[in-house]
């Protein structure tokens, strides 16, 4: 089959920092789907697990637990059921899925993937392949953030007069958050974007206001009226933006980050609020086979169902054709650069 991945890790200018691959076709596990993957997305993870250095000349480190020396990077993907394994109960062949894998497991950029089916949803029914292959990791993480984290109360248990602050509202996760926090818990958002195309797109997708992350955040937010949030989102640069969002997040508040820390973060200032701080990474259910795994598929399914209602819309922005080297080095420097917004998605081989 054919596949993109790499043999080192390298800068994306560099010639071979990622490659097209001639490999075998994948064994299914018990649980596991091998799917035929149709789209797949690109997300910021991708990038950092292609150059986890940053290097910005060639690198020369073999790519970790990669067989024969190759490794195939890649999450989401949607695709059509191509086999399934001997405890497969969920799925049969021939139905469409869409899903963000495992980053244990290899990658999605390939024309045949194994996937554990506990990770797997239904793909909406409105959307075409390469639609659904933009939703998987960024509405797991968003919707892990806000309802499994911070345990926002969706309906019919909402509290529409709660406020969350999301920043990095224009990104791909930020893109979904928007859409869950005011469209299904009944959040008043206000979201961060730096350029007027990036701040009409947050305000199209829900958020009730914009303001600059480039900004006073502390400033431009009380601006608004609101002297603290009851929720942050940090989708961005969590170093650089703690402090402001302590600053702001209301007594007995929550924050939630994505982004790890370069340094540690002081703490102290949540102490006296009895705000909480939460980690979110969507691959600890799939990573650590933890025993309520099979929520990303009820997750999923849930989503595809407020997609095909209208609730929801997709948030691809970008499409490359075909999935190959050339189209992943191009989505890699677009997202290396910071200034996409909703996601970039290849599709076809």
């Amino acid at each position: 089959m054919k596949a993109v991945g790499l043999q080192h890790h390298r800068a994306v200018t560099d010639a071979d920092a990622l490659l097209d691959l001639d490999l075998p076709m994948p064994v299914a596990g018990a649980h596991d789907l091998i799917v035929k993957v149709e789209a797949v997305s690109v997300n910021p993870v991708d990038t950092k697990q292609r150059n986890p250095k940053g290097k910005t000349g060639a690198g020369v480190a073999v790519a970790a637990n990669a067989p024969d020396g190759v490794r195939v990077l890649g999450f989401d993907a949607a695709g059509v059921v191509h086999q399934v394994g001997s405890a497969v109960t969920l799925f049969q062949p021939g139905q469409r899925v869409y899903y963000a894998g495992d980053v244990m497991r290899p990658g999605s950029n390939s024309q045949f993937h194994a996937v554990d089916e506990r990770v797997v949803g239904h793909m909406p029914t409105s959307l075409d392949f390469a639609q659904a292959a933009a939703l998987p990791l960024t509405a797991i993480t968003a919707w892990e953030a806000l309802f499994d984290r911070l345990r926002v109360a969706a309906p019919p248990h909402a509290r529409p007069q709660k406020s969350v602050l999301i920043i990095g509202g224009a990104g791909g996760v930020g893109s979904i958050a928007i859409q869950l926090a005011a469209k299904v818990a009944g959040l008043k958002v206000i979201a961060t974007a730096s350029r007027p195309e990036s701040a009409q797109w947050c305000r199209e997708l829900g958020a009730a206001a914009v303001v600059n992350h480039f900004g006073n955040l502390v400033d431009e937010v009380r601006a608004l009226g609101y002297k603290h949030v009851d929720y942050v989102l940090i989708f961005n640069d969590t170093d650089k933006h703690f402090p402001a969002a302590a600053e702001l997040l209301a007594p007995q508040g929550g924050m939630c980050s994505i982004v790890r820390t370069a340094a540690p973060v002081n703490m102290e200032p949540l102490m006296s609020k009895s705000s909480t701080f939460s980690w979110e990474f969507m691959f600890t259910r799939p990573s650590n086979q933890t025993l309520d795994m099979i929520e990303q598929h009820h997750l999923l399914t849930e989503v595809a169902r407020l997609i095909d209602q209208g609730v929801l819309r997709a948030t691809a922005s970008t499409t490359l054709s075909p999935i190959n080297a050339v189209n992943l080095k191009q989505a890699h420097a677009l997202l290396e650069g910071g200034r996409t917004v909703g996601k970039i998605v290849l599709s076809g081989w």
